[in-house]
């Protein structure tokens, strides 16, 4: 992934394809803290600050894609050059669908800032935690080639369904005893199931770092990697 090729264009192009996506990592990143503190802080100016910044995280996907095509057509890079374009790609889809789940979180907060505060909320914050964390993580293992990191995206992932699963259980049970909240907690459960997805995405980047590091295939076996030649 870091070996230089004989092309300096190739290499400069590669360069700026790689820069976008680690800008749309970090706007994502940014976003789905936002997002956060809008739900956590009861506040809807980051909530909409959350909403409006997610046209810059499309628009960068959609830079992102063309120029990995423009790429792809002009240099034809085999082998771990075209692994590394085709796993950049996939970053910016799995990014922009993660901004998206932040955003619905934005709006499902502007919802519960309607209504008097639920207790409940507080306890998403191990849910949000562990999500905002593996997507840090799956960015990280994409930057630094990091294929351990990336491995441990798909346990975590399976602990944060848990997760989602445990609260949905807990918020549904309680439903029956204060049905004047049920709307809130039909809230609360989809935020849940949104940041659930969002492990999701971040395990999807960290099994496309490692095919684009080593070419092993992972996304399809639950028995371990397995090997691809290069």
């Amino acid at each position: 992934m870091n070996t230089p090729h004989i092309l300096t264009t190739f290499e400069e192009s590669l360069q700026i394809l790689r820069n976008d996506a680690l800008m749309m990592g970090s706007l994502t990143d940014r976003n789905l803290a936002n997002a956060r503190r809008g739900l956590f802080e009861r506040d809807e100016d980051w909530c909409n600050t959350v909403i409006a910044d997610d046209e810059e995280i499309d628009d960068l996907e959609v830079l992102i894609d063309q120029n990995g095509i423009d790429l792809m057509l002009r240099f034809s890079p085999m082998a771990s050059d075209l692994r590394t374009v085709v796993s950049t790609m996939k970053l910016s889809m799995n990014l922009e669908r993660t901004a998206d789940q932040a955003v619905n979180i934005a709006r499902r907060g502007r919802r519960l800032l309607a209504k008097p505060e639920i207790p409940e909320t507080s306890e998403l914050a191990p849910t949000f935690e562990m999500a905002e964390t593996m997507l840090k993580d799956a960015i990280r293992a994409y930057a630094d080639a990091d294929i351990e990191l990336a491995r441990s995206l798909k346990d975590r992932d399976r602990r944060l369904d848990a997760l989602n699963r445990d609260f949905a259980e807990r918020i549904t049970l309680r439903m029956s005893h204060d049905v004047g909240n049920i709307p809130g907690y039909i809230d609360l459960i989809f935020i849940s199931r949104f940041l659930e997805r969002i492990g999701d995405q971040a395990k999807n980047i960290g099994e496309d770092t490692i095919y684009a590091v080593s070419a092993e295939e992972t996304r399809h076996s639950n028995r371990g990697p397995s090997p691809v030649e290069p």
